[in-house]
């Protein structure tokens, strides 16, 4: 684990590339994750996973050889310690988020936090689902619940320009719905494509128009800072290898201590109560977190979770925000300056042109001298070639990808409609037009030598014709 001494011995660096942090980052880099450079790997999807510490790894590990751990559900020695260790973790995630007003319930991932809400919130057919069209399917598939239980939703549009929310139109959805008496607003701290961060003050502003608010943060906190006791959501997924790499298949839900009792659970599970019976067919509940969490917790791996989170505090969430910032906007600036020799622009660069209020992640699509669209697998396959890591697709966000395509309600409901299956590539086909994108993010294990590779790398498709 890095101390807190060698920590403060770097400053804020401007030589370079005028990157914040670079002598800090380089020399992290160098001891926690070595194994990138001697491997070649050129890793640019920190927005798909984050990069564990070899620190992470040796603490984990020298916790687990050294101790005797048994399932929590009980009270003898070994069991004790397991729940002492996830006791702790739990309150360091509290702590991290400064969230004394919430529950926190470890769940597989986001997705299963998400899972909890859909799941258990009142949806009524008097009741109704507002979210934005820039969320991931995760929080898509909520509307299934809504829709299930009789409810409606809706979706408040991203504006093409920017993929921002339109202001006007989001006021005016939060106003309406007066009749309803269960509503609930779901969008995300940050875009998982554009990187775009909406205002959090939404939160506020929906919960005076009656609104519960479920907050999507797993792209939002891996590099931002996420305080709790100023912006305060009813309900919040968090993916920890988002964060800090390693475990991966452990999230969390934390969820406001006066919402705990909005949501329903409509069954149980081993855990989940104090008491049951099968003769007179009764349960109760427990009162806590542990109510949604079914089953026995992943009770050796829950506590690296702790040892992540210190790692991240260690280094400082200011800081890596600051390196991420200044990381992006450099690359951002280098990809809008690549042109063919007819002038024609190598690179499209979806979302803000203005990089405030955007995380590391930036999204475009790559068209050759003629301005034609290089398909996006073409250049994943090349990059792939250089071990060059990044991502392309859909990236489990359709409402984005619709909107950079132009693909309109029309053609998407004609092409619905027309099939019982369907798949990525018959859309494309049948629509003719192209969908997906190249996505690119940093992080903290980025040095400016990777932003640089990949410079290189689109450099080679200039003056490149596809037909």
């Amino acid at each position: 684990m890095m101390t807190l001494s060698l920590l403060k011995r770097f400053r804020p660096s401007s030589k370079k590339l005028g990157i914040a942090h670079d002598d800090f980052f380089n020399d992290l880099i160098e001891r926690e994750y070595h194994r990138i450079i001697s491997a070649g790997h050129t890793y640019l999807d920190f927005t798909g996973g984050n990069l564990y510490a070899k620190s992470q790894l040796d603490k984990h590990y020298s916790l687990l050889s050294e101790n005797v751990f048994g399932n929590p559900h009980s009270t003898n020695p070994t069991s004790k310690l397991a729940t002492e260790l996830v006791d702790e973790s739990r309150q360091k995630v509290l702590d991290f988020f400064n969230a004394d007003d919430y529950f926190c319930v470890f769940t597989q991932n986001a997705s299963a936090a998400l899972k909890i809400v859909g799941e258990c919130y009142p949806f009524t057919n008097k009741g109704h689902f507002l979210l934005l069209a820039d969320n991931h399917n995760s929080v898509n598939g909520i509307r299934e619940y809504a829709v299930n239980k009789h409810s409606t939703f809706e979706y408040c549009p991203i504006q093409y320009e920017d993929l921002r929310v339109n202001t006007d139109t989001l006021t005016e959805l939060l106003a309406g719905k007066d009749e309803c008496e269960q509503k609930l607003f779901a969008f995300p701290a940050q875009s998982n494509v554009s990187g775009v961060k909406h205002d959090l003050k939404w939160i506020e502003k929906a919960h005076d128009k009656g609104w519960d608010v479920l907050l999507d943060a797993a792209a939002f906190v891996p590099t931002s800072k996420l305080d709790l006791s100023k912006y305060k959501p009813d309900f919040v997924s968090v993916s920890f290898y988002k964060i800090f790499g390693y475990p991966t298949g452990i999230g969390c839900l934390l969820i406001k201590k006066n919402k705990f009792e909005k949501l329903v659970k409509p069954w149980f599970a081993g855990g989940t109560v104090t008491l049951a019976s099968v003769q007179s067919q009764h349960h109760y509940l427990a009162n806590n977190h542990e109510r949604y969490e079914n089953g026995t917790l992943n009770y050796l791996d829950i506590p690296a979770i702790g040892i992540g989170l210190d790692y991240i505090n260690a280094i400082g969430m200011d800081r890596i925000n600051e390196r991420v910032s200044g990381l992006i906007n450099h690359l951002c600036n280098e990809l809008r300056q690549l042109k063919h020799d007819n002038g024609n622009a190598l690179v499209r660069i979806f979302g803000p042109t203005e990089r405030e209020d955007v995380g590391g992640t930036l999204i475009m699509n790559f068209f050759d001298k003629n301005g034609d669209l290089i398909p996006f697998e073409s250049i994943e396959e090349e990059a792939n070639a250089e071990m060059i890591s990044i991502r392309s697709g859909c990236f489990c966000n359709p409402g984005i990808d619709e909107i950079n395509n132009c693909l309109t309600t029309e053609e998407l409901a004609k092409y619905f409609t027309s099939r019982t299956t369907g798949n990525y590539y018959d859309m494309i086909d049948f629509l003719n037009k192209m969908r997906g994108a190249t996505r690119v993010s940093v992080g903290i294990a980025t040095r400016s030598k990777d932003l640089d590779t990949f410079l290189n790398f689109a450099k080679q498709l200039l003056n490149r014709s596809t037909n």
